[in-house]
């Protein structure tokens, strides 16, 4: 009688030794920077298709539904509205922009507008009282003020033609980033679900606190970016209808200039527009200066004042002065990305903290729940209960 063989015993599993988890650690830290690197010369594409991705995700799972689950379709029908509603029109006014922008050029050179006798202008007008406060801090010599200007502004032209320049030969380069974005885009509205789980699964943090920072992540995000461009749109919009009005040339380049100048907190379109009131007013255009303080004040400040918190700090729950400081320094840092990078950074510092802080109150809480005595209990007693 044969005996039946047994089968074979898997070898027990060794666990690793703290040497070789180390090891592991400093390798995978070393191949993440090692990424990073790889991907920096491209950052900003990057960074604007995960944002991209993020802010049009529900737009994708409506297009999921209408074409039967098929992820495809859906982010390609979901990158073709993004094109229509966004990268057109974006096209259009860069266009007019940049005619614009090339004629104001063209009449600085020829002298035809001339920002010293403005300046001059204004000064003339001013009260003497203005003048005498003026001449003592040394700025009452308006032909010295007027040369000063007048290099400051060459220097600028200069400068503006050199970044011209400059943005004509690095557009090969812009093209490649548009379409990087465009890639990273598709994939991350198709596959995001599964990418996202897998990070998730992969940092080592319980479950709540992993839901927590993601929420607030891709909250922080949509908020910043819907609330700042929608401010953006409203205040460029309403300061160049306001300019056309009064007659002043270059409507397009003053609107997109209060645009992107929105975009930063309390200070906003106003450094557009109240040098332009001013000058209106000590230049005899009264009706013209107080309608362009009143709609500035009245309109875009309203704008500014009333709509930011809703769109932006009510959905961040952060308070105004952290969004004002943290775009700030974002945009100082990292150019025009960082009017998102900076307040994401700052709410995720804050969340992070907060949970923190709650997690050491719990620890705190359940240390001295442990060590408290338990309460005294009353004596036994011999007699009989009733």
């Amino acid at each position: 009688m044969s005996i039946p063989e047994s089968p074979p015993v898997a070898a027990p599993s060794v666990p690793w030794s703290a040497l070789e988890n180390k090891t592991f650690l400093l390798l995978l830290v070393a191949v993440t920077l090692g990424f990073g690197w790889i991907l920096w010369p491209f950052y900003g594409a990057v960074f604007w298709g995960v944002v991209m991705a993020i802010l049009f995700s529900p737009l994708f799972r409506r297009l999921l539904k209408a074409f039967g689950q098929r992820r495809t379709l859906a982010a390609l029908g979901t990158l073709v509205v993004f094109l229509v509603i966004v990268i057109l029109p974006m096209t259009l006014i860069t266009g007019m922009l940049v005619k614009e922008g090339n004629g104001l050029y063209l009449r600085i050179q020829s002298g035809e507008l001339n920002f010293g006798n403005y300046f001059g202008q204004i000064l003339a007008a001013l009260p003497d009282w203005v003048s005498n406060l003026l001449d003592r801090f040394g700025l009452g010599n308006l032909k010295d003020l007027q040369t000063h200007l007048s290099a400051r502004l060459a220097q600028g032209s200069q400068a503006l033609a050199a970044q011209a320049l400059s943005i004509g030969q690095n557009t090969f380069d812009f093209v490649i980033s548009f379409c990087i974005m465009l890639y990273l885009m598709f994939f991350l509205l198709r596959d995001g679900a599964s990418l996202s789980r897998r990070m998730r699964d992969a940092i080592p943090l319980d479950a709540n606190t992993k839901r927590q920072l993601f929420t607030k992540f891709t909250t922080v995000v949509r908020a910043t970016v819907k609330g700042n461009v929608l401010m953006a749109v409203a205040q460029g919009v309403l300061g160049g209808l306001a300019f056309w009005f009064l007659g002043i040339h270059a409507t397009v380049l003053w609107a997109v200039l209060m645009a992107f100048l929105s975009l930063l907190p309390a200070v906003g379109a106003a450094v557009v527009w109240v040098p332009v009131a001013v000058y209106f007013l000590v230049t005899g255009a009264i009706w013209q200066g107080v309608a362009l303080t009143c709609y500035g004040v009245l309109v875009i400040g309203m704008v500014d004042n009333v709509l930011r918190p809703v769109l932006v700090g009510k959905d961040t729950k952060m308070p105004d002065y952290v969004v004002l400081i943290s775009t700030i320094g974002g945009i100082g840092i990292f150019g025009l990305n960082g009017f998102v990078i900076g307040p994401v950074i700052a709410a995720m510092f804050m969340a992070v903290w907060d949970i923190f802080s709650g997690t050491l109150e719990e620890a705190t809480a359940g240390t001295n729940a442990a060590t408290a005595e338990p309460p005294a209990t009353a004596p036994a007693s011999n007699q009989p209960l009733p």
